[in-house]
């Protein structure tokens, strides 16, 4: 019986039981080449495998924060010890500890004041399970289900091997010199089968119907499945998508949308700016036709160095901007959408974001009405899988009339607004392309994605958990 070297070299240095990584050390093989040759010697019936699977569970970010700081519940009640006032609280205070410290009867809010309401008895249950972890004593998994619905600790799932030799090696099986060995059979790499050296070599049988690890598919990550939906559902309905930079002049995403240079929602408080400035448009028409509208309607002087300032674009209605002035100043009826990032300077929680996408949709024509708007939206709720829709009044600052799109989630029983739609007022779609009305929409993508899949926290997308992912149905 042939030997590759290093069957021989695993045989030699195994006595009773070890671990793959035990065998490899002293055998001076990496681990993949024991794991490979030990198959080969376990169907040559000179080695037995046993494979024993667990999971266990390790700290997220959050885990590790709560470890060294507390829990945020626990931060809270130690202000409320100190009399604090709930404004006081950190974002996270506010989102989670709040909610569990009143959960658990800790704290009461009295005048916007904490106090406290009674003190856990002992040790923190959940801290107590978050230090096992942390000191390499982990629960049992069954433990696992608050700590990963919190993002407290996920999932891993481990193997341990043990080679165990089976019988004394045969005579036939000593190779006659690690030379010897490795000329007569050869183990099938990829750079034989890419330079063809494997042909006339002597290779070592492989036994394909061998139990192996069965590799998880490779899958889309949830968000772009749903962009891809979207992009599906708007395009067999007629439309076009748009695209663009992230990055814009504010002229763009503020000025041409009729947003007063002077606005809250321009402050540093509420975008990201960047370093340097964006040209205005070459089309000097189109720059005095918004500078007129703004110092007609608003007052005061409108300035070329504000709407130059660039901006991480707050909303893809830049976008709708452009392609009104670029693509839609004459011809037939069009209709665009485009879903992209937009950004935020905010705080993140469990129901926002700095950054996120957003559904863009616009459709310009001069017939439209505003039910044409409504059934627009109705048409692509129902195709993304939601049956009760409601529209209500809103107000939105380059859109009148205004509305915001919300859909009934029967697993919670109540209604929750996904987004915001209008006409364009005449101050924006006039100096952009001379035509009216213009229907638009923006719509939120996490949310309905938040909802179709039964999440109640935003960043769950965005976390570095392969084991989360992989967890996810393909629809």
């Amino acid at each position: 019986m042939a030997l590759h070297q290093a069957e021989s070299a695993i045989l030699k240095v195994l006595a009773g039981s070890l671990s793959a990584e035990e065998v490899a050390k002293k055998a001076n093989l990496p681990v993949d080449s024991v794991l490979s040759f030990s198959q080969s010697l376990r169907e040559k019936g000179l080695i037995g495998i046993t494979v024993v699977e667990s999971r266990r569970l390790a700290l997220t970010p959050e885990g590790v924060r709560s470890v060294k700081d507390g829990l945020p519940e626990q931060r809270v009640l130690a202000a409320a010890k100190k009399g604090a006032m709930v404004s006081s609280l950190q974002p996270e205070e506010k989102t989670v500890g709040l909610v569990w410290a009143l959960k658990n009867g800790w704290v009461k809010i009295e005048a916007g004041r904490l106090t406290v309401a009674k003190e856990p008895e002992g040790t923190y249950p959940l801290q107590k399970v978050l230090q096992g972890i942390a000191s390499g004593n982990p629960p049992a998994y069954t433990d696992a289900p608050l700590l990963e619905k919190r993002h407290l600790a996920h999932s891993k799932t481990e193997k341990s091997i043990t080679i165990s030799k089976l019988a004394t090696q045969p005579a036939s099986a000593q190779p006659q010199g690690a030379a010897q060995a490795g000329a007569a059979i050869n183990q099938l790499t990829r750079d034989m089968l890419l330079s063809g050296s494997w042909r006339g070599k002597s290779l070592r049988e492989y036994d394909v119907s061998a139990p192996a690890e069965i590799p998880p598919p490779a899958k889309r990550h949830m968000v772009n499945r749903l962009r891809k939906k979207i992009s599906r559902i708007f395009t067999d309905m007629g439309f076009e998508e748009m695209s663009g930079p992230e990055a814009q002049s504010s002229f763009w995403n503020f000025d041409a949308l009729f947003q007063p240079q002077d606005h809250p929602a321009r402050d540093l408080a509420d975008t990201f700016y960047a370093k340097g400035s964006m040209p205005l448009p070459t089309d000097k028409a189109l720059v005095e036709a918004v500078k007129n509208v703004h110092e007609k309607s608003w007052g005061g002087k409108w300035l070329e160095k504000n709407a130059e300032k660039t901006v991480l674009r707050t909303h893809t209605t830049s976008l709708s901007a452009r392609y009104l002035h670029e693509k839609c100043r004459t011809g037939a009826p069009k209709k665009f959408f485009a879903t992209g990032k937009v950004y935020r300077n905010e705080a993140t929680d469990y129901k926002h974001l700095a950054e996120f996408y957003q559904v863009e949709g616009i459709v310009v024509w001069e017939g439209a009405t505003f039910r044409d708007l409504l059934g627009c939206l109705k048409e692509f709720y129902s195709k993304l899988g939601f049956e009760k829709i409601r529209f209500q009044p809103s107000y939105f600052p380059y859109t009148e009339p205004s509305l915001e799109i919300s859909v009934y989630f029967d697993k919670k029983g109540q209604w929750l607004e996904l987004g915001g739609a209008g006409i364009f007022r005449p101050e924006v779609s006039i100096p952009l392309c001379g035509r009216y009305p213009v229907l638009a929409w923006g719509l939120s993508l996490e949310r309905p994605l938040m909802l179709l899949n039964d999440m109640d926290d935003i960043r769950t997308f965005y976390k570095s958990n392969v084991g989360w992912i992989r967890k996810q149905k393909l629809k």
